[in-house]
């Protein structure tokens, strides 16, 4: 869609491209349409300076569990739980729901509507916790979310980053908790 685009707009223009990350293949398309770029990255360092990443160990068969212990703790105030796929992240809202965990869930089989309300419940404070896939881990900015958790661990680095990007942002610090089987 990008090539599409900047095919139809004039070439003497000014283009500014943001991303998250670099791919090759992004890079390569930076290099087709941008006339003597200027980069500007953020450190990593600085990035993960601001949230704390820790593991969970959990016995298999206490996955549920042990995430509903983890919601004693007071500190979990503002929290995205990222799942790999949709009807687990629709379950896992549900449980937690029934568990006395207020929570809202956005994944693909939702239309924009249905993504638009849990997100504003979810930002508004009217639930605690957002269940989401990683459509919710590119794009989404909710201010002093205090904990993300890959309750179902990430496929890729990137996604990794992605995902726990949505906590520590600006001037405030974020906690990343991964679930591992012990």
């Amino acid at each position: 869609p990008i090539k599409d685009i900047l095919k139809t707009i004039s070439k003497d223009r000014e283009t500014l491209f943001f991303s998250a990350t670099m791919d090759k293949r992004t890079e390569g398309l930076v290099g087709d349409f941008l006339r003597n770029p200027v980069t500007v990255s953020v450190k990593k360092k600085d990035v993960t300076d601001s949230i704390k990443q820790d593991v969970v160990e959990y016995p298999s068969q206490y996955k549920f569990e042990t995430l509903v212990e983890l919601f004693e703790k007071e500190d979990l105030k503002r929290v995205i739980i990222f799942g790999a796929m949709k009807f687990g992240v629709e379950r896992l809202s549900k449980q937690l729901n029934d568990a006395g965990i207020k929570s809202e869930s956005i994944h693909g089989n939702k239309n924009h509507s249905q993504r638009q309300k849990a997100l504003s419940r979810f930002q508004s404070g009217q639930v605690r916790v957002l269940v989401a896939t990683d459509v919710a881990a590119r794009g989404i900015h909710v201010d002093s979310v205090s904990h993300v958790i890959n309750y179902d661990l990430p496929n890729t680095f990137d996604d990794y980053v992605h995902r726990i990007g949505r906590t520590g942002r600006g001037d405030k610090k974020g906690e990343a908790l991964t679930f591992v089987t012990a």
